[in-house]
């Protein structure tokens, strides 16, 4: 039985790229895995909306994705994943002769690595820092400044912005002009000045002449 057959394709392509991943982590290339660390934010963001979990929150709970930042949960899946279903392929054709179909080994794999990822970070978020959304709150990104990602932000239309807490992590939010007769372009950047629910209001940094960040 070889890696790379037919049979352990699937199990193959997750382990090549959970290394191209590392790599590239390890390395740090751009905004490779903001990705991740927004689909965190951005559950963070709707469980504050809400105040509770819900269906939603206790499945990423269940998940463990909630415990680590979702880059280390995605390696760990993955991971496991590939490991889990060399192991299946393995002992199947050990005991019957011949590996089970990919798409059956995927499934069996698939049972197999959610709840073991699942038990294998909750360790790891004990001894990592807290991941990028459960460490600060809304309130907290008052005062910082975001630059405006989609859409053109105007009084009553809010477009979407990237900013980035104290820990340097990357959040997506809601922002409105403070002013109202003025507009935000994408690309533009913003100081955030105050928060009215999930609604962020900023005031453009060049329209203030601030002085750069040190």
């Amino acid at each position: 039985m070889t890696w790379l057959a037919d049979y352990n394709m699937p199990f193959a392509i997750a382990l090549g790229l959970m290394l191209v991943l590392a790599l590239l982590q390890i390395v740090g290339v751009g905004d490779v895995f903001d990705a991740g660390i927004d689909i965190d934010a951005d559950i963070d963001t709707d469980l504050d909306a809400t105040g509770a979990a819900g269906t939603g929150g206790a499945i990423t709970t269940l998940l463990g994705i909630g415990r680590v930042p979702f880059f280390v949960w995605l390696v760990a899946f993955l991971f496991l994943f590939a490991g889990i279903g060399f192991g299946i392929q393995g002992l199947a054709d050990s005991l019957l002769g011949a590996p089970f179909d990919p798409l059956l080994a995927s499934v069996l794999a698939l049972v197999g690595a959610i709840p073991a990822t699942s038990v294998a970070v909750r360790p790891l978020g004990r001894i990592m820092p807290q991941d990028e959304t459960s460490a600060v709150g809304l309130d907290s990104l008052v005062g910082r400044r975001a630059t405006i990602s989609t859409g053109i932000s105007k009084r009553g239309s809010p477009a979407r912005a990237r900013v980035r807490d104290r820990h340097g992590h990357a959040h997506h939010v809601m922002v409105e002009p403070h002013e109202d007769a003025s507009e935000m372009l994408e690309g533009d950047e913003v100081l955030l000045v105050r928060r009215e629910g999930q609604t962020f209001f900023g005031t453009a940094t060049a329209e203030r002449r601030l002085a750069p960040t040190a």
